[in-house]
């Protein structure tokens, strides 16, 4: 029983993600405008019965996305306090994103 099943396993900002052509999938701010095409070197590429692990063959390959929207996550609210002394600090934070679209594993 075959499969022509193809995806590939990525390393985007710090995280691996599994990624198929037509996924969209947000990672961790990237240097490029919006409508840019941007390249992941994969980590795993599952082609079918045909698993490729080996760093040498990895290297020849690529995944490419484009790129689609600039998005901030959710604010992180942070507050530090020290008891008896007065002492408060309140600062927030929202983590840039950008939302890709991957069209080309090679």
């Amino acid at each position: 029983m075959s499969s022509n099943v193809v995806y590939a396993i990525v390393k985007a900002g710090g995280r691996q993600e599994k990624v198929s052509v037509g996924d969209v999938i947000v990672v961790d701010k990237l240097a490029g405008e919006i409508g840019d095409t941007v390249e992941f070197a994969p980590v795993m590429v599952v082609d079918g019965d045909k698993l490729t692990t080996d760093t040498s063959q990895l290297e020849k390959m690529s995944v490419k996305a484009e790129i689609l929207d600039e998005v901030k996550a959710k604010k992180i609210n942070i507050l530090k306090f020290k008891n008896k002394t007065g002492y408060r600090r309140r600062m927030g934070h929202r983590q840039q994103h950008m939302t890709v679209k991957i069209t080309d594993i090679a």
